[in-house]
């Protein structure tokens, strides 16, 4: 990063902070939480990182790049409270969830637990394994909003004792920490919790949590395994993300994926952890600029102001945003009391629930949003139906101001409106 990118103060939040990314003028985004948005002075250091790496790709893959991993490890285990050798660099959340699940011996009787707000992918997941050798039960514990989390805490107990036990058996939870569809924080580290006292391995999907939960302490909530994207909301460039496993769940993660030069077989390991970290550190050829821009992204939130600065204002945004919203459609939002909202804010739009979820209503959707024929302003948002209503799940950040909320309103009243005719055409 020049010193020009960060001369002198940064901008106040909201519009000024635009010129710091590379939006179309006429796309308004609410929907960071998908892709995340890459803000100008990480992907200066990205391209510098390229330039380094091409103009002589021997030297750094051999040689300079295990130096910057670790770099990064070292700064992201400080950052969400963990030790540096439970942490590895991996390409988003689902790889590495995948890595974690995979790698279980799966036999029969044994059960993973999900949820019905469990990501559509992982879901796949669960499906996949237990039509794989093992076949292990999937067992899928309900949530319905509006409740909260002393709801959901209780009914998530009463799931894990109603699950028959037996011994040798193994029982695996996958818990969001936030979820995607609603985006809503979960009771997380009292789920993980309630996992250790009914002996049961937790595995937390916290592909929206670094850089939107603040106070990550992992040391503290002591999960088995967790996973989350730092080009989401950290603004590290796509795709790239941090996998913690715990130390004594070192042995069961036995490969990488793919597996690396450095696998060694369980048998001949001197000690359970042995090349665990060695193993991500090289396991392919890949473009090593994505995890390594950690280090600037985390330099950029550090030159906005910090975690609090950043959050105090998102967080702000996506309530006010949400309410405003809600007041426009004449609907309200999903989470009343606030304890499920970070910077994702779930409000009811203006379509019939007679309206049922399908791909052409999805595509119908995302076609007038973002390639509109009649209309040059474009948005996003993630919209999706729950418990009998169709919601918009906003993302707030640091260039969000209350008029994109309104201007989110004017589009989707009008997108609404063209779907149901389109529909009942």
């Amino acid at each position: 990063m020049t010193q020009l990118e960060f001369e002198g103060s940064p901008p106040p939040f909201g519009h000024p902070m635009l010129k710091y990314f590379a939006f179309d003028p006429n796309y308004v985004n609410l929907n960071h939480g998908s892709y995340g948005s890459l803000p100008l002075p990480v992907l200066a250091a990205c391209n510098k990182l390229t330039m380094q790496v091409e103009s002589n790709p021997d030297l750094f893959v051999r040689v300079e790049q295990t130096e910057l991993i670790t770099k990064c490890r070292a700064q992201i285990s400080k950052f969400v409270g963990a030790k540096m050798n439970e942490i590895v660099l991996v390409r988003n959340t689902s790889h590495g969830i995948n890595t974690i699940m995979r790698s279980f011996e799966w036999n029969a009787g044994d059960v993973i637990v999900t949820c019905t707000s469990t990501y559509d992918a992982m879901q796949g997941l669960a499906r996949f394994l237990h039509d794989s050798p093992g076949h292990p039960k999937v067992s899928q514990f309900v949530i319905q909003w509006p409740t909260s989390h002393a709801v959901i805490v209780a009914g998530y107990r009463a799931h894990l004792q109603s699950i028959p036990r037996h011994s040798g058996q193994k029982v695996v939870a996958m818990i969001d920490s936030i979820t995607s569809v609603p985006g809503a924080l979960m009771p997380w580290q009292e789920l993980v919790k309630l996992c250790k006292e009914a002996g049961v391995y937790s595995v937390i999907d916290g592909a929206h949590s670094i850089g939107q939960e603040m106070n990550i302490d992992l040391g503290k909530a002591d999960p088995d395994f967790w996973v989350s994207n730092c080009h989401k909301w950290l603004f590290a460039k796509r795709g790239c993300a941090v996998m913690f496993v715990a130390e004594r769940n070192q042995h069961i993660v036995k490969s990488s994926f793919p597996t690396s030069k450095v696998y060694i077989s369980p048998s001949d390991r001197t000690f359970p952890a042995q090349s665990f970290i060695e193993q991500y550190n090289w396991n392919g050829t890949i473009d090593f600029v994505p995890p390594l821009s950690i280090t600037a992204a985390l330099e950029f939130r550090k030159w906005l102001g910090g975690e609090d600065a950043i959050n105090s204002y998102c967080h702000d945004m996506a309530i006010r945003g949400g309410a405003h919203l809600a007041w426009i459609f004449g609907t309200r939002v999903l989470d009343e009391t606030g304890e499920f909202t970070c910077n994702m804010v779930n409000v009811q739009i203006p379509l019939s629930p007679d309206v049922r979820p399908s791909e052409k209503v999805n595509s119908l959707f995302t076609q007038k949003m973002l390639a509109p024929t009649n209309r040059k302003t474009k948005v996003s948002a993630g919209i999706f139906y729950h418990n009998g209503a169709w919601w918009a799940r906003c993302s707030a950040q640091i260039w969000t101001e209350l008029s994109d909320f309104e201007l989110l309103g004017t589009v989707l009243a009008e997108v609404c409106r063209e779907v149901a005719d389109e529909l009942q055409a």
